[in-house]
């Protein structure tokens, strides 16, 4: 009987913080999914938690109970790793595939989404919380052998925009080769080549070194490219995605993720 009573006292983290704070209990949730609570010194996010009289549960100085906007990363990521199907167009990408390539067994490229991680450039400090990592959508893939700039989002205004605008943002990648490139080949990627049947538009394509080239375009294909290189005698040998619109690369290195900053844009 003594056991019973004693698991009765057991509560809900967020009942016990409302009453110990006179606040409701939808506050005293957001103070918890805020990672503003510590119960006897330990952070916990999840509300449902349970705690016992004699534990200790604490309000940070500071804490607010707001709602939380939805997060955006940036994440470089490098080849090898699975990021949705599509996108560029890879080594390996198969030119009637509808989607490019997928490698059986990849690792996810969410998976370097994590704390250890986190690139830090100087920006405002972000305050990582279990919810940042949490519903995810990939909403720029990448093939698996490609590597380069990912975007995740919880945020419907952005998965939309990127969804919608995808065909007329432009997107830059460098394209390592090899072989000899055909008389009047560089002409010809920038204007002058069919894909699908269809020709393409014109495109901004130049050399960035002798055997990187970059390729800066609209409505991309998977596939394309590795078709384009191959129509002027080169064979891709590796591709990196280093900007979507107005988005670049930048510096982050390869395998590390940062949140897209409120005055970044698309």
């Amino acid at each position: 009987m003594t056991d019973m009573n004693a698991n009765d006292e057991i509560i809900r983290l967020s009942k016990r913080l409302a009453q110990q704070q006179g606040c409701s209990r939808r506050e005293a949730e957001l103070y918890i999914e805020g990672g503003w609570v510590s119960v006897d010194g330990k952070v916990v996010e999840a509300p449902g938690v349970r705690v016992a009289p004699r534990q200790q549960v604490v309000l940070a100085p500071g804490a607010r109970a707001e709602e939380l906007p939805p997060v955006t990363l940036i994440l470089h990521k490098p080849a090898g790793y699975e990021a949705g199907l599509g996108g560029l167009g890879s080594p390996d990408a198969s030119a009637s595939g509808a989607h490019g390539s997928r490698s059986q067994g990849a690792p996810q490229a969410l998976s370097l989404v994590q704390p250890d991680n986190l690139y830090t450039d100087g920006g405002p400090p972000l305050r990582l919380l279990q919810r940042h990592f949490r519903q995810l959508d990939c909403v720029t893939p990448l093939p698996t052998e490609a590597g380069g700039l990912v975007v995740y989002t919880q945020d419907w205004r952005v998965a939309r925009k990127l969804t919608e605008d995808i065909e007329t943002l432009e997107q830059e990648c460098i394209v390592e080769v090899a072989g000899d490139i055909a008389e009047g080949g560089l002409q010809k990627l920038c204007h002058g080549l069919s894909f699908n049947g269809r020709p393409l538009p014109p495109i901004k394509v130049s050399w960035q070194s002798e055997r990187r080239l970059r390729f800066a375009l609209q409505g991309i294909r998977p596939g394309q490219v590795r078709s384009m290189c191959e129509a002027v005698g080169l064979r891709v040998v590796a591709l990196k995605r280093i900007r979507i619109g107005r988005l670049p690369l930048s510096k982050m290195p390869e395998g590390q993720w940062r949140p897209l900053q409120p005055w970044e844009r698309f």
